[in-house]
């Protein structure tokens, strides 16, 4: 599908237009790798227009001068004055909280969001860029597993393009364009395994932060590092892909492969299978959602053919690892329970890292929240933010 564009392009002297972007979660690693992408690829037609952070407004600040972004905007309204201090003097206008998240989203010299806030607070911000009509570069695979179907009818319905950015995503987004959507058999998602493939339950029972947060392949955000090691984000990646491609849960499928070379496969009717590969750097997901419909030269790592390589493949462990399970499990279901899923595991991820969870609790804690949360098959948006706030509360009580 086209993404409706903003006619307040820019020009640049050749005559080339100039495509405004605005990066969701610039500190975060998305986020800065996101910049990084920015500032290094072919071309000179993309510009930062707007920025917005969680916290972290001295990295902020520091990325709106770097950046020449127009706006930015901090969901933390404590340190407003501090970001006001340190851009002084410059013309950036300074938004906060969610208002001033939807705000940017719908400047009309932006056209691209890049959505790299972590968890579901990324939901409605996602929302507001669909119906402002912008091409939607998805890093957030939470807003798709609370409200899938809603976010994903609704770009349909204001014909707006959403572009994966999970490594695993663009890459079925990629293979699905050699043949027709009919003609699909299955996907089949790609898992590194995390730092623990292979572990029994013994050897899970005493995992440390530090010890989960040592990916064997990835740099990622903490939060994102912990699903990893849990298997959840492959079981909240089986979600996305439901929505994100229209499957039903028996075409996904997860395979490990602890290479992370082949991101992800899509198989047709006929037994062909189309893979994508490419070292294991985000950078070049990234890229394609900033740059498509187009390829452009950029900072991405090549493989290097000119080596011998083996690339290993195995079943999931789906006895030590629950998690991933719970997916399939919520996908069936539907309704209320994907998000009370990510709500749970939000929280209990957090409480690990704090060190008042065990590693084993995490599935536990989820399995125990989704089971007693007051089932709804056709829930409103309402009620899936309502949902989620009671599941992170169920998590505190079960906790303590």
């Amino acid at each position: 599908m086209a993404s409706n564009r903003s006619e307040l392009t820019e020009e640049l002297a050749d005559g080339e237009s100039v495509e405004g972007v605005a990066v969701l979660g610039s500190t975060g690693s998305i986020g800065r790798s996101t910049l990084g992408v920015l500032a290094s690829v072919a071309g000179k037609n993309l510009a930062v227009r707007g920025l917005s952070a969680a916290g972290s407004w001295q990295l902020l600040s520091e990325q709106a001068v770097a950046t020449g972004a127009r706006r930015v905007a901090l969901m933390d309204s404590s340190n407003l004055g501090s970001l006001r201090d340190a851009l002084a003097g410059r013309s950036v206008e300074i938004l906060s909280g969610q208002d001033g998240l939807v705000r940017l989203v719908e400047a009309d010299d932006t056209q691209r969001i890049i959505t790299g806030i972590v968890g579901r607070a990324g939901l409605e911000s996602t929302l507001a860029a669909i119906d402002a009509g912008k091409l939607i570069g998805l890093a957030n695979k939470e807003t798709l597993v609370v409200a899938g179907e809603i976010v994903m009818d609704r770009a349909r319905r204001r014909g707006v393009t959403v572009v994966p950015v999970d490594s695993e995503h663009s890459a079925v987004f990629q293979a699905l364009s050699a043949g027709r959507r009919s003609e699909v058999k299955r996907v089949i998602l790609t898992s590194s395994g995390g730092p623990f493939r292979g572990a029994t339950k013994e050897r899970l029972a005493s995992v440390t932060p530090e010890e989960a947060l040592n990916h064997p392949t990835w740099k990622m955000g903490p939060k994102i590092t912990i699903d990893s090691a849990t298997l959840m984000n492959k079981a909240l990646e089986v979600i996305e892909a439901r929505w994100l491609f229209d499957l039903r849960p028996d075409q996904i499928e997860v395979v490990v492969h602890p290479e992370s070379v082949i991101h992800s496969m899509v198989e047709f009717v006929d037994g062909s299978v189309v893979a994508q590969l490419s070292p294991p750097d985000m950078r070049l997901p990234i890229q394609l959602a900033l740059t498509w419909p187009e390829r452009r030269d950029g900072p991405s790592p090549r493989m290097d053919w000119s080596k011998a390589f083996a690339l290993r493949f195995e079943p999931p462990d789906m006895d030590n690892f629950p998690c991933l399970g719970l997916g399939y499990e919520v996908i069936t279901r539907g309704g209320t329970a994907p998000a009370v899923l990510n709500a749970a595991n939000e929280e209990a991820v957090g409480r690990f890292l704090a060190g008042t969870l065990r590693f084993l609790d995490i599935p536990r804690v989820c399995r125990a929240i989704l089971d007693h949360h007051d089932f709804d098959a056709h829930p409103t948006l309402d009620r899936l933010v309502a949902i989620d706030a009671w599941a992170r509360r169920e998590v505190v009580r079960w906790a303590s």
